[in-house]
């Protein structure tokens, strides 16, 4: 049996306390009208949008578009709108790397003119207030950084002018090996005043092209989790009181085989099973780190074995088993925020007890074994009381299963872990 200490490894504190409950920190990313609201309502509130400049602004892009309309014709009133009544609330990444950079008329003032009329328009103080944040495009790979810098500082300056309520964010920026996809961070330092939120984009490649296998999250061989410390660490040297939001993550799993030709035939994927473990598991971690949000990258697919093909939560809109897992998710801990770690070892155990949001007696401890080989272990908890019932990770439309176990002690638990977390719900 694995006897964990009795000690916790890190105990709740301010930073803990200030961090959100989980109703305000699971997100997922969509894209406009392929999202269906009722779907998705168990799953999240916070949704990424990606938000196509190009739309707004067409050729012309000297001339505002006719806001709510986009040039394109869709009315982001009515879709975001629509979102708002279902009860979600929208981060919209807008992806003005959709036009080149030698497309726009006058870039920095058709970007200065483009952002002070959508934060004026759907800013939390607009004509329409459906938009809380807004972030300064996504992966703008075909923008050198110090392009990106200047349509940074364009977009912000635009946005905080048409309504400083509107959270700014960068697009998704890298401390430790940038690439075409993720800016250096340096590439917005010194511009403090017109963000809100540093942005990261984190995948667990363990391999990458042409496998692009992806690992569990808590694996040290990847930087799946050290980027995101790494940020961590260069906002606490050089931007102190900003968020760090996690608009990027998630695992592929399709039931298709492989294409027997072309870039997709290496591909190794997740089974259905592991993509639900994993994603469940990445949301407790990022919670237990000084992380504002994250965002799950896919709602849906269409079960193509390629890489970011197969990462919906939904397949052809019918639930995976990650669909029932992030919805328990949700459901048990939507109140609750993250207190302290009672244990993370590597390799062995991890217990991280949650707390609610307005009553702290109230606590649910989630434990797991932080690996990706079918791995079950017997552990002894310290739990800081009863446990009142166990519950396993659903997977399906029924009810998830209770987990056995046995109160050794007053304050102490012994059972069988896996790689599929299990709730425990302790008495206050």
């Amino acid at each position: 049996m694995l006897l964990c200490s009795a000690e916790p490894v890190q105990a709740a504190d301010s930073v803990a306390l200030s961090r959100p409950v989980m109703r305000d920190f699971v997100g997922l990313n969509t894209h406009t009208v392929q999202f269906k609201t009722d779907l998705y309502k168990p799953v999240c509130r916070l949704l990424r949008n990606y938000h196509p400049a190009e739309w707004d602004l067409g050729k012309e892009t000297a001339v505002p578009p006719p806001f709510p309309e986009a040039k394109n014709r869709v009315n982001w009133s009515s879709l975001y709108g629509s979102w708002a009544k279902a009860g979600f609330e929208t981060h919209a990444t807008i992806m003005l790397a959709s036009i080149n950079p030698d497309g726009w008329r006058n870039r920095d003032r058709d970007i200065e003119t483009y952002a002070r009329g959508l934060a004026q328009c759907f800013g939390p103080s607009g004509v329409w207030p459906l938009l809380a944040s807004v972030e300064a495009d996504n992966e703008p790979h075909n923008y050198t950084p110090e392009q990106y810098r200047e349509m940074f500082q364009a977009m912000a300056r635009g946005l905080r002018a048409g309504d400083p309520k509107l959270k700014i964010a960068t697009c998704a920026v890298r401390v430790k090996k940038p690439d075409k996809y993720n800016k250096p961070v340096e590439c917005v330092k010194g511009l403090e005043a017109l963000y809100d939120i540093l942005n990261i984009h984190t995948y667990a490649f363990l391999e990458t092209w042409p496998a692009w296998r992806r690992t569990f999250p808590e694996n040290a061989g990847t930087t799946f989790l050290t980027d995101v410390s790494d940020m961590i660490g260069w906002r606490n040297a050089n931007a102190p009181g900003k968020e760090i939001w996690v608009t990027e993550f998630g695992f592929d799993a399709s039931t298709q085989p492989n294409p027997t030709e072309g870039p997709a035939k290496g591909f190794i994927q997740a089974t259905d099973e592991e993509q639900a473990r994993w994603i469940v598991r990445s949301l407790l971690v990022f919670a237990s780190m000084d992380v504002g949000r994250a965002y799950l990258y896919w709602f849906n697919d269409e079960d193509k074995a390629s890489l970011h093909a197969a990462s919906g939560i939904t397949r052809r809109y019918q639930p995976k088993p990650s669909y029932h897992a992030m919805s328990q998710l949700y459901g048990v801990l939507g109140e609750y925020r993250f207190g302290r770690a009672i244990v993370q070892e590597a390799g062995r155990c991890y217990a991280f007890e949650f707390t609610h949001g307005t009553d702290a007696a109230r606590r649910i401890m989630v434990v797991w074994s932080p690996t990706g080989s079918s791995r079950t272990a017997r552990v002894s908890l310290p739990v800081g009381g009863k446990v009142e019932r166990a519950v396993g990770m659903q997977t399906s439309v029924a009810e998830a299963a209770g987990a056995a176990f046995e109160q050794t002690e007053a304050s102490s638990v012994s059972l069988e872990i896996s790689e599929s977390p299990v709730y425990l719900y302790l008495a206050k």
